[in-house]
């Protein structure tokens, strides 16, 4: 699999303005650059979004930040989701500024930004001020709690998020294990928006493109955290039962959890009750299958703690390894627990093409993470690197505005560009 042409993308000829910065509106933005679109990256001048300065590690390397006179460098965390995208400085607190985001913005098709509700009013660059300037925009806004209800002035962050959605609550072991609620090793709920905000933009395109309206998108965090609780959420909502944290133990399925074996961890995760046969066939005790008490998966969950008890009796006199072979040849999902290390070293993560270099714009290479996304048998993984802040600004508005050095030079005396 390799990367096809961005000319040749879905998405290719659509133009995105991107107002946004960390990382829920960033990661929207880079979904939809890997697959085509046109994302150009609006950024302040001399700092940029806040994560280039989220390290370290930095990309190894400092380069030079187009314009600024001044060393740059960009962190991991930036590097992470910016791919595919251009950057353009420009001082939004400049009334030059704003009316040149304006006129970038008679170009686009999409606006995405994440200012707190009413943020960008005091530039005339909110949804209500631009869209009598385009009808046909599509205007995507993600804050941490909606642009309306009691805590629509509130900032939000991704843990914070986890935390009031619930998903805090059932992450990690419980009380009676010296547990506490713990969030995930990524900013999960930051990620899922940005995923969302990329569903909803296309399904806004859909519509424009069937109807010639464009729309506006309200996207929350909080909204989201909720959203993504899924079977969780309606264990409490059919059963009126609140869940508590389990481990890595799962409400729904026995056994479907972590276990201890000589040297180490395995998973398993038994789906279905001939899984579940098998797994006893491939410890030696095929009885356990056709158990009265564990026969069932609603069985095997009614009787979970003496169930747990024995497979950790028998799992805990093999290595990791071991079982793990075993377990595979009898046909029952499992799996190691890896370090990043190993998971970039996995053959089917290689096989996959999940790492891949792009060069910078000075001549760094970065290894970055694939998209997921494959179609027609083809990665759809942006060939252009994370840019260097302010690195597209002069051609950009060549480009789009088809401003000349003499406009150019009129922007820097009013402090609009660098």
């Amino acid at each position: 699999m390799s990367a096809t042409g961005e000319t040749s993308r879905p998405l290719a000829g659509l133009k995105v303005l991107d107002l946004s910065r960390v990382l829920a509106g960033p990661w929207c933005t880079q979904q939809l650059a890997d697959l085509g679109a046109e994302v150009i990256k609006i950024e302040r001048p001399g700092r940029g979004d806040d994560t280039r300065a989220w390290g370290p590690p930095w990309l190894e390397g400092a380069g030079i930040g187009a314009g600024s006179g001044h060393e740059t460098k960009e962190s991991a965390y930036f590097l992470s989701a910016n791919r595919g995208k251009r950057s353009v400085a420009i001082d939004l607190s400049t009334e030059a500024g704003q009316h040149l985001v304006r006129q970038l913005v008679l170009k686009a098709d999409v606006v995405i930004e994440n200012f707190k509700v009413g943020g960008l009013a005091a530039y005339g660059l909110d949804c209500a001020s631009l869209k009598p300037l385009k009808p046909d925009l599509i205007y995507c806004s993600i804050t941490g709690f909606g642009q309306d209800g009691p805590y629509a002035g509130r900032a939000g962050y991704d843990f914070l998020i986890q935390g009031m959605g619930g998903l805090m609550s059932l992450t990690g072991e419980p009380d009676d294990r010296g547990g506490e609620p713990m969030k995930t090793g990524v900013a999960i709920t930051d990620i899922f928006t940005g995923l969302y905000a990329a569903n909803a933009i296309l399904a806004a395109l859909r519509r424009r493109d069937a109807t010639g309206e464009g729309g506006y998108i309200d996207m929350a965090l909080l909204d989201v955290q909720v959203g993504v609780l899924a079977n969780q959420a309606l264990n409490y909502l059919t059963s009126g039962q609140t869940p508590q944290r389990m481990g890595n133990a799962h409400p729904n399925i026995v056994p479907y959890q972590a276990f201890a074996a000589s040297d180490g961890h395995l998973i398993v995760t038994v789906g279905n009750d001939s899984q579940f046969r098998r797994l006893c066939e491939a410890l030696g005790e095929a009885e356990w299958g056709v158990d009265p008490r564990f026969a069932t998966n609603a069985q095997r969950v009614a009787h979970r703690e003496c169930l747990i008890a024995l497979l950790s009796e028998r799992l805990i006199l093999r290595s990791r390894d071991e079982w793990l072979l075993l377990l595979e040849a009898y046909g029952v999902p499992c799996g190691p627990i890896n370090t990043l290390d190993q998971v970039f070293d996995d053959p089917q993560v290689r096989h996959r093409e999940m790492a891949v270099e792009r060069i910078t714009g000075d001549g760094r290479s970065a290894t970055l993470v694939g998209n997921p996304i494959t179609l027609d048998g083809q990665r759809m993984t942006s060939r252009k690197p994370p840019p260097r802040l302010g690195e597209h600004t002069q051609r950009v508005l060549q480009e789009w505005l088809a401003l000349d050095a003499e406009a150019m030079a009129a922007l820097r005396l009013d402090g609009a560009i660098p």
